[in-house]
Formats: C-alpha cells, sequence, structure tokens
C-alpha cells in the first residue's frame, strides 16, 4: 500500500519548493549576473545559469532563446541608478560625490557584468547591447555631469563655454579606461586627483 508519507519521501529532492513565474525568473537573471561578474561573457553558457539558478536548461531556454536575449535583460533588470545631480553649493564636491556613486556602480555586481559585455564581445554582438548601455549608462550619467556643470555655470564657478558632449565624456571614459587597462579600483585618492587635475581646469571660470 502506498502511503501518503512514502508518496511524499519518493518526490524529487526540492520538488515541494519548485519555483515559478516572476521567482524562477529572477532567480535566472541573478544566475546570469553572477555568471557574467565572475566567468565573463566568453564564459557564460546557458547551462552555467541554469545550474546557478537551480533549474534546468529547458526552463531557461522557455523564456530566453539565446545568450543574448538573457543577459540583455539580467542587465536591464540590475543596472543601478545613479539618483538625482549632487548639490552641494560648488562644482568639485558634486563632481566627487557623483564619481564615487559612479564608482560604487561600476565595482556593483551589474557593472562587473556590463563591463565584460562592453570588453569581451565582439562587434557584431555589441551592436545588441548598444541601445542598452546609452539608455542605463551613458545617458543618465551624462545627465547628472551636465545639471552639475551647467549649475556652475549659473554659480560662476564654471565658464559659459565649457559646457559640452566631450566634457561630459570625460570622467566616464577614464573611469573605464583605468579601471580595464590600469587595474584602477579608483580610491577616493584618484577620484581627487581626476577632479582637481583634469576636470576643475577643464572647467575653470
Amino acid at each position: 500500500m502506498v502511503t501518503s508519507h512514502s508518496v511524499a519521501t519518493a518526490r524529487p529532492p526540492g520538488a515541494a519548493s519548485r519555483r515559478r513565474g516572476a521567482v524562477l525568473e529572477r532567480a535566472i537573471l541573478e544566475a546570469a549576473l553572477e555568471q557574467l561578474s565572475t566567468v565573463g561573457w566568453n564564459g557564460l553558457t546557458m547551462e552555467g545559469v541554469a545550474v546557478g539558478a537551480q533549474t534546468g536548461k529547458a526552463a531557461v531556454y522557455r523564456r530566453w532563446s539565446s545568450k543574448e536575449d538573457l543577459v540583455a535583460d539580467a542587465l536591464r533588470s540590475a543596472l543601478p541608478a545613479l539618483g538625482e545631480a549632487p548639490d552641494h553649493g560648488n562644482v568639485r564636491e558634486d563632481l566627487h560625490q557623483l564619481c564615487r556613486r559612479v564608482r560604487a556602480a561600476m565595482y556593483s555586481k551589474p557593472g562587473f557584468a556590463l563591463r565584460a559585455v562592453i570588453h569581451e564581445c565582439d562587434g557584431e554582438t555589441s551592436e545588441r547591447f548598444q541601445a542598452l548601455i546609452l539608455t542605463g549608462v551613458t545617458d543618465p550619467s551624462k545627465r547628472l555631469l551636465r545639471e552639475v556643470v551647467e549649475r556652475g555655470v549659473e554659480r560662476g564657478e564654471v565658464r559659459a563655454d565649457a559646457p559640452g558632449d566631450l566634457v561630459y565624456d570625460v570622467i566616464p571614459a577614464m573611469m573605464m579606461y583605468r579601471a580595464k587597462v590600469c587595474g584602477s579600483e579608483w580610491s577616493d585618492v584618484e577620484i581627487v586627483e581626476m577632479i582637481d587635475q583634469v576636470m576643475v581646469p577643464l572647467l575653470r571660470s
């Protein structure tokens, strides 16, 4: 005779708590971010993501037909927001606080994941992520820099002809370059040096 107890013990481990729907999707997206931040784009596999999410490979493929689609959704769901532009009464301090936020975003798990995509994808693949990078990273950071600089112009700290797209590219470009090429983790000292030696002279009234 089969008892309810014997049926329960015959179930596969974890069957009673099997995840579905949004809970399972979140676990898969988090596993994709973990893979990206540890083994990078080239090392990420759908099978590895399934293992990390403690689910079957079929559950991943039912939701995302390709690695590119999965990674795009994982990044889109997790990229940290930079918030509002800081306003401490002077452009130097505002830039300092903003750079600290950018550093925190760069060294978050989604930040590591995004850098893996940027630096490891070939040209054709990276084109699929350009809109995501623009809307999720580049545009928000440049918007905050623009607010900080334009507020500095209003206070007379920044010369009126200083604002421009190239100026707004300086901080993100330097931080990304030195993190990738020089292995910099952007200590507080390095941030201050960048602001005092590069940005303040560049903007000075």
